[in-house]
């Protein structure tokens, strides 16, 4: 009977490993992995743009996101159409014709970067995790990359470790953390003159290397689109990530993995600024997992030339994030740090409404799912569903004090305004649930900007 034991001891780890599914190096395999449940789960999550783009922080003001994307700096000043013109003139009148792109390093001090700051503020905001760009498209990594000696930030620049400092601090507070990757360098010489040794000595050993040297749970790719993924050996690389990686079984990705990949493959679909392939993603029906992504404004990297009509106030952003949540859909909510680490002022503000808000609602957020039959002509009128269990959740943005009428539920059990103990006035008849809203007079109201009220066993039937 001992050695039957023993036997067992021993031989159980190899059965534990063998039960663990393998995927192959092919996208038929891969998009076969069922995505962790925390991402789903998690609904909100904080975007970092933080590089050397930090530094000049500067796009033209024309309320066009893609226009105005103040990391794209270095790249705007190459071009020789229009696009270009402005960040050429820019250039020239604030740093002269012979300041280049890498004379920025210096100005990267991160003196101001306290993680333990940010990750408290990042906690308070209500959001579940975080992704850092590790790398954005100039190739200046915030690690020390070996494939990128001396333009990496503990080299040059502020001399500090960003991803390890900033993933030690997110972790302590019981988030995700998670790394941006971008697949292409816009001036690296080897992507330029040998794509395929790019890939196999620089690109998959750094990717590699992020994740052993700190386990991050989301790793978001970009900088696909001008290779196919089997140029960039996408699959060989998501194939050792769900098999061998220490994180295989929590770490979600996103599509962006080859010229052909978005909204195709990948653990979740990503939008951006509600565009998906040139097509607004409100008029897109979503079944797998996705996420949009957006700044508070119209850059992602910090860009000075903003001011603050250019901000979204704090209940657009929490109608947007109703909205795709509603829509079986995360929110990424982006901040762009200042060169010396500071996040400004306004988007700490913003950040903590949303907290502010999610401390009375997150029960309609985190956690739930979309209601694939609700009535879509609410959605017009600012009424808003998600559900859990057996209960449903009528998030209202704009608050009119006409009833609600909600169809194609059972009779519920009850319904109440969350952030109050008190009951709602209702009826029931014919399949139909109207709800009498509250008055939501001086001192009454639960929060600003959005209300929510939950309908208990709607879908007990």
């Amino acid at each position: 009977m001992k050695q039957n034991i023993l036997l067992l001891a021993l031989c159980w780890p190899l059965l534990a490993v063998q039960a663990q599914p393998r995927y192959e190096a092919t996208w038929q395999s891969l998009d076969t992995r069922p995505i962790p449940a925390w991402f789903e789960d998690a609904k909100f999550g904080i975007f970092i743009h933080w590089g050397l783009y930090s530094v000049p922080a500067w796009a033209p003001n024309t309320g066009e996101p893609y226009a105005d994307y103040a990391e794209w700096y270095w790249y705007r000043l190459t071009l020789d159409e229009k696009d270009g013109a402005p960040f050429r003139q820019h250039h020239r009148d604030t740093y002269g014709d012979k300041f280049q792109y890498q004379d920025f390093v210096p100005g990267f001090t991160a003196e101001m970067f306290d993680p333990a700051q940010w990750a408290d503020i990042i906690k308070a905001s209500g959001a579940r995790y975080v992704v850092l760009t590790s790398k954005h498209h100039e190739g200046f990594a915030l690690w020390p990359s070996a494939q990128s000696v001396n333009w990496n930030s503990v080299d040059v620049g502020p001399h500090r470790d960003i991803c390890g400092e900033l993933t030690q601090a997110v972790k302590a507070r019981g988030l995700r953390m998670g790394f941006y990757y971008s697949l292409y360098e816009w001036h690296h010489p080897l992507y330029r003159t040998d794509v395929n040794r790019y890939v196999d000595q620089h690109m998959l050993p750094q990717l590699r290397d992020l994740t052993l040297r700190y386990e991050p749970d989301i790793i978001w790719g970009d900088g696909e689109w001008e290779q196919p993924s089997s140029t960039w050996r996408s699959e060989e690389f998501l194939a050792w990530l769900y098999n061998e990686s220490p994180v295989r079984e929590t770490v979600v990705v996103n599509d962006r993995w080859g010229e052909e990949t978005r909204s195709r493959h990948g653990s979740f679909y990503t939008t951006e600024y509600d565009l998906i392939h040139d097509s607004d993603s409100r008029d897109v029906a979503f079944v797998h997992p996705w996420e949009e992504c957006r700044g508070i404004a119209n850059s992602f990297g910090y860009n000075r030339n903003e001011n603050l009509e250019d901000y979204s106030t704090a209940a657009e952003l929490v109608r947007i994030l109703i909205e795709k949540v509603a829509r079986g859909g995360n929110l990424l909510l982006n901040i762009g740090p200042t060169a010396d680490g500071r996040i400004p002022v306004i988007m700490q503000e913003r950040l903590a409404e949303m907290g502010e808000w999610l401390r009375v609602n997150g029960e309609a957020i985190y956690g739930t799912r979309q209601w694939a039959s609700c009535p879509e002509a609410n959605r017009a009128e600012g009424i808003f569903y998600t559900t859990k269990g057996h209960d449903l959740y009528v998030l209202v943005t704009e608050w009119t004090g006409k009833p609600i009428r909600v169809r194609g539920i059972g009779r519920p059990q009850g319904v109440h305004l969350l952030g109050t103990d008190r009951g709602v006035k209702h009826s029931y008849q014919a399949g139909t649930l109207t709800i009498t809203p509250p008055s939501p007079g001086m001192g009454e109201a639960p929060c600003r900007h959005a209300w929510t009220f939950k309908v208990e066993g709607a879908f007990n039937q």
